[in-house]
């Protein structure tokens, strides 16, 4: 369990002063010149000793993905880094916690990261339904051009840099990082095909770094207290602290930060009041977000909350967004309307996620109610087969991994179903 003095997000609750003062009261902004004194290659070097990977769903190296960007541009591009508060993943709501109550460590971050990336400009791309947060940035980042921290000489480190806010209108598909910057140059929000990676063709065709919030928000802390403090916390290849969303049937929903590698059972009793009737009456979890594969009460008996155990139970971290489901849960249903929200939110430019969202939605309807053959289960697997890993973007596979762990862990419901449905429809018939 993390320690009190471990933890990075010190108002994460609300309950002190958000802004610049309060901010500096816990240590935000109070060496960040000395922190830029390390030099590019010194703080890129720290993060990827860190072990630091990315928080917002794919868990890749954030040290390494700061390396892929240019150490001096060839044709006299300038570099962007783009901060990715597009937070519409079903079951999170982390980010939207650190832009409330510490925008502050999120703006200090974007000024450290920047420089590291030889970036002189930041975007922050906010989800659009996130008003009052935005107006809290957008007043912080105010707080800081007065203050001298950002802007030209930014805490007097010789490096000029500016912050700017960009409100999102609401799409899913534009937390994919190819289809935010498609929506922050005004275009409509449809992922690019890659190659290019946007470290070399990015934001309006210029070298550009996306990262998460709580990516971003981390980096200042880890150099100040060192590389090996924050790899000495979690696990091997899965180090540091990870703010969990605990939601669903539980008797304390709530947001905390905790050790990756806490198990689920101890994250859910310790921290969320234990499960609705008692750990026995636990159904199934989704254990990063709605696209992560459910896993079954006996998996997460034992699992632990990292990027790897998961993986290795075939479900993922994701965001960390656990959604809990206890016994009174009709987890068809549950599956169904996630089927529903992926085939609203999908942006139609790939054949297998088109048409297969929409496909999977008006099965899992039927499947609902047990108006199905059994055969048809394994021709819902196999669809979700054909889309995963053949779109542009992982949409596709968000859309294709809940139904997976359905089918995987909750086979026995569905066929019950559809035995139920079929007698009682070959009774009906018989009575008439």
């Amino acid at each position: 369990m993390l320690r009190d003095e471990d933890r990075i997000f010190t108002n994460l609750y609300g309950w002190h002063d958000w802004s610049l003062d309060g901010a500096k009261s816990r240590g935000v902004w109070s060496n960040t010149k000395d922190l830029l004194a390390l030099g590019r290659e010194k703080i890129v070097e720290e993060i990827k000793a860190s072990g630091l990977r990315g928080r917002g769903g794919a868990g890749f190296p954030t040290g390494m993905k700061w390396s892929f960007m240019p150490k001096e541009s060839p044709d006299g591009r300038p570099s962007y880094l783009v901060i990715n508060a597009d937070e519409s993943e079903p079951g999170t709501c982390k980010d939207r916690e650190i832009l409330r109550h510490d925008p502050h460590r999120l703006i200090e971050g974007a000024l450290v990261a920047s420089f590291a990336m030889g970036a002189h400009a930041c975007y922050i791309y906010i989800r659009g339904e996130f008003y009052n947060e935005g107006t809290e940035v957008a007043r912080a980042i105010g707080e800081a051009y007065e203050a001298g921290l950002i802007g030209p000489n930014a805490c007097g480190s010789g490096w000029d840099f500016d912050l700017y806010l960009h409100r999102g209108a609401g799409a899913y598909i534009c937390g994919e990082e190819t289809a935010l910057l498609e929506s922050l140059e005004g275009k409509k929000g449809m992922p690019r095909n890659k190659p290019p990676f946007p470290a070399q063709a990015g934001l309006w065709g210029c070298p550009t770094t996306v990262n998460n919030v709580e990516s971003i928000a981390v980096t200042p802390e880890i150099l100040r207290r060192g590389s090996e403090w924050f790899a000495n916390l979690g696990r091997p290849k899965n180090s540091g602290t990870k703010l969990f969303c605990i939601s669903g049937h539980v008797n304390n929903p709530c947001n905390v930060e905790e050790e990756l590698g806490i198990s689920l059972r101890e994250l859910i009793d310790k921290h969320a009041g234990g499960v609705r009737g008692g750990w026995d009456n636990l159904l199934a979890v989704l254990p990063g977000g709605s696209s992560t594969p459910v896993i079954p009460k006996d998996v997460c008996d034992n699992v632990l909350m990292d990027f790897d155990s998961l993986k290795e139970v075939q479900s993922g971290l994701g965001t960390a967004g656990v959604i809990v489901m206890d016994k009174s849960t009709d987890i068809v249903y549950a599956i169904a309307r996630l089927s529903h929200f992926y085939m609203h939110e999908s942006c139609g430019q790939c054949t297998p996620c088109r048409e297969g969202t929409g496909w999977i939605y008006r099965v899992m309807k039927r499947m609902v109610r047990g108006n199905a053959r059994a055969e048809e289960i394994d021709l819902l697997l196999e669809v979700t087969k054909e889309m995963e890993g053949h779109t542009i973007c992982a949409h596709g596979d968000a859309a294709a991994w809940p139904v997976q762990g359905l089918i995987r862990h909750f086979r026995p419901e569905m066929e019950r179903r559809i035995r139920e449905y079929r007698d009682a429809t070959h009774s009906a018939a018989a009575a008439e």
